[in-house]
């Protein structure tokens, strides 16, 4: 296990073994809250879920954020950089491309099951030096399986590569409860308000006040997993009253904040 707070690069560990005798490696770890590995790609897809604590994943594509109720996953090769959100208990599956046809090809959130969890406490008690044999190659082919059946979460928000459209994300990025319209801050960027919302459709495929939502809902959800109140938090994202948030939140993930904490929990 490995404990830090300052920007490290990703050690040259599990992920960068090719081996498709061993199609699945798995490295366990523990960090304190604001710990950030620099951006970094290895050969292996990695499947990262934290038991414990909140990750936010950033790639050239977008953000994720990723609870306890659900992982992440990184196609081989992606560029991405990692940060706990919060003290974090981390397992990590590295699964050798030659293994990776059946699972995504980008960088992705899904929905954990109660099954991928028994699976991954099992499989991390492999012998990691030897290829599976009989009944733990079998084991490993399940996790495999498993992971292509989760479903996609939408905890995810957009890039851009339009410098006036990242100039109004950081904007937005940098306070979510910001509650300027469109028109101020396309004019801050040196853009019109039409222009900036054709250029979130054409490189997000949201429109401008998606987006926004989005980027709020995604720190709702991180600071629920800290353990803040539905109330507060929002409150500290703009909104105008706890039920527009709820409102808003059960639209977006199907549930209620109260639920989503329990389920954190």
């Amino acid at each position: 296990m490995g404990i830090a707070n300052t920007p490290q690069h990703e050690p040259q560990g599990k992920g960068f073994i090719e081996d498709p005798r061993r199609p699945v490696l798995c490295h366990a770890a523990a960090y304190h809250r604001d710990r950030t590995v620099r951006s970094h790609a290895h050969p292996r897809g990695q499947l990262a879920w934290a038991e414990q604590g909140v990750l936010r994943i950033i790639t050239d594509g977008g953000a994720w954020v990723v609870p306890p109720t659900h992982a992440v996953w990184i196609a081989p090769w992606i560029r991405h950089q990692v940060t706990t959100q919060t003290r974090a208990s981390i397992r990590y599956l590295y699964v050798d491309a030659s293994a990776c046809h059946d699972l995504p090809e980008q960088c992705q959130v899904m929905e954990m099951t109660g099954l991928l969890r028994a699976l991954i406490g099992r499989v991390m008690a492999l012998d990691p030096t030897h290829p599976p044999h009989g009944g733990d190659a079998r084991l490993v082919q399940v996790v495999l399986d498993e992971i292509a059946r989760l479903e996609p979460s939408p905890l995810y928000l957009p890039a851009a590569r339009d410098r006036r459209l990242q100039a109004v994300m950081q904007q937005l990025s940098a306070d979510p409860a910001d509650r300027r319209h469109l028109a101020e801050l396309a004019r801050d960027c040196g853009a019109s308000p039409r222009t900036v919302e054709r250029l979130f459709k054409a490189e997000t495929g949201m429109s401008f006040q998606q987006w926004r939502t989005r980027l709020r809902l995604l720190e709702a959800v991180n600071r629920l997993s800290q353990g803040e109140r539905s109330a507060t938090v929002a409150h500290t994202l703009g909104y105008r009253s706890s039920s527009a948030f709820v409102a808003t939140f059960r639209r977006h993930f199907g549930k209620p904040p109260q639920s989503f904490i329990r389920e954190l929990s």
